[in-house]
């Protein structure tokens, strides 16, 4: 099977490289599952620290930004630079109703785990008029 990406000049210099690319900000990739009890976004964030992460919730979406240092000094000769440094910035929409007040995040390993944890579901009585 061939690859459609191969057809762009700029997906064979940069391979999927550049599809993380959103002006001056780069964005990491995500992974995003429910289980019965919450969802979980996984950010795979390697060389970033934790005092340069933010983890925001306005309504239903979720906010990830921070920066990672750049690791090359300026002086050498540059073969191939794929690893993206500098500020970036991830939104997502979470589509399933979770509790604002009890999320959670934890960096493990360059792995940014987020748990959102669900809303209980609540039951309307409805009354005889």
């Amino acid at each position: 099977m061939s690859n459609p990406r191969r057809s762009d000049p700029f997906g064979e210099l940069f391979g999927d490289f550049s599809d993380r690319l959103r002006g001056d900000r780069w964005q990491p990739d995500v992974d995003v599952y429910e289980t019965e009890s919450e969802i979980v976004v996984r950010v795979e964030l390697a060389g970033v620290h934790s005092r340069d992460l933010r983890v925001g919730v306005d309504g239903s979406e979720l906010c990830i930004s921070g920066q990672r240092a750049g690791g090359v000094a300026a002086d050498v000769r540059h073969h191939q630079m794929e690893i993206a440094t500098g500020p970036f910035e991830r939104r997502l929409r979470i589509a399933v109703g979770f509790d604002r007040e009890r999320v959670s995040a934890h960096l493990v390993d360059g792995i940014l785990t987020i748990q959102l944890p669900k809303r209980a579901r609540r039951s309307v009585a409805v009354e005889r008029g």
